[in-house]
């Protein structure tokens, strides 16, 4: 008879003290965070006086007036979510028809594919090659333009790749026998056991696209096209004339109005992230590359 390591005196103390060591971890990732979102409904007076809390004396909401008090915030929040919605269904399209097909051995040529594939991660255009491309295919001021060109991440393609390839055969070939064609496996089969990485790369692109700003500051000049990444940018550096005028009578915060930059652009992905918990763990070990 096998007695389980952890009913024994020792294996009762580790997992004491294994929780008491990752109790300490999750503190000291949750706490800051929490002083973070104190910090943004505090006064300035107070964030300079008192190093840390999580409750502030004083509850003020200057930091978030100012920064919702730029005319054009609404609308950046609108193209942010466009942005993002838009492209993680174009990226996710992209990256699971393309790992699916050269997941398949029988595809002419597939190995170098998947070496073009590869050469793509170590070898990049760079900044003016690209933007040259992006001003010739007239997608300068677009918002294509925030999505094209991070519409598919090599590495996560490999991921998705090693996935399909761990998919059954015997699934595919009584599909096939049932009459199915390649899309109708990839429609039946497929996507029906790829939930976990579909759930998993939806939150990865989702974030890629929300968080993004560097390309809206490179190809996006018409400042009603700004996403809400850019107009943050623009409220920490003070840059109030590049995205409209800042309501005067807002009295014009520093170090909360910092953290409320933080909060606003951090809690929309935190919503999103429990419904895709359940799959998130499970779709990066089944996406993990085998040697």
């Amino acid at each position: 008879m096998v007695v389980k390591s952890h009913n024994t005196p020792l294996g009762r103390v580790f997992d004491v003290f294994n929780y008491i060591i990752l109790a300490i971890i999750a503190l000291a990732m949750i706490v800051p965070f929490f002083y973070v979102i104190a910090g943004s409904f505090s006064t300035e007076s107070e964030l300079a006086r008192r190093a840390f809390f999580i409750i502030p004396e004083t509850f003020s909401l200057n930091a978030y007036k100012y920064i919702f008090s730029t005319p054009t915030f609404i609308r950046g929040i609108g193209v942010s979510i466009f942005v993002t919605i838009a492209g993680t269904l174009i990226s996710l399209s992209l990256t699971l028809t393309m790992g699916y097909a050269l997941s398949k051995s029988r595809l002419i040529g597939h190995k170098w594919y998947i070496y073009i594939v590869i050469f793509t991660i170590i070898f990049q255009g760079g900044m003016i090659p690209t933007y040259l491309l992006i001003r010739d295919l007239g997608l300068l001021n677009s918002l294509w333009a925030l999505i094209l060109p991070i519409a598919m991440n090599p590495m996560w393609l490999i991921i998705v790749i090693s996935f399909f390839r761990n998919i059954p055969k015997e699934l595919e070939e009584s599909a096939r026998i049932d009459g199915c064609t390649d899309l109708g496996v990839f429609w039946k089969i497929a996507l029906p056991l790829s939930k976990p990485i579909i759930a998993t790369f939806a939150l990865f692109y989702a974030v890629q696209y929300w968080g993004d700003y560097f390309n809206a500051l490179l190809y996006i000049s018409d400042n009603s096209k700004y996403p809400v990444m850019l107009l943050l940018q623009n409220i920490m550096t003070m840059a109030d004339t590049q995205f409209g005028e800042v309501d005067t009578l807002v009295e014009q915060p520093d170090e909360s109005l910092k953290l409320a930059v933080i909060v606003v652009a951090t809690v929309p992905i935190m919503l999103v992230y429990p419904f895709l918990q359940k799959h998130f763990a499970k779709g990066m070990m089944l996406g993990s590359v085998k040697g």
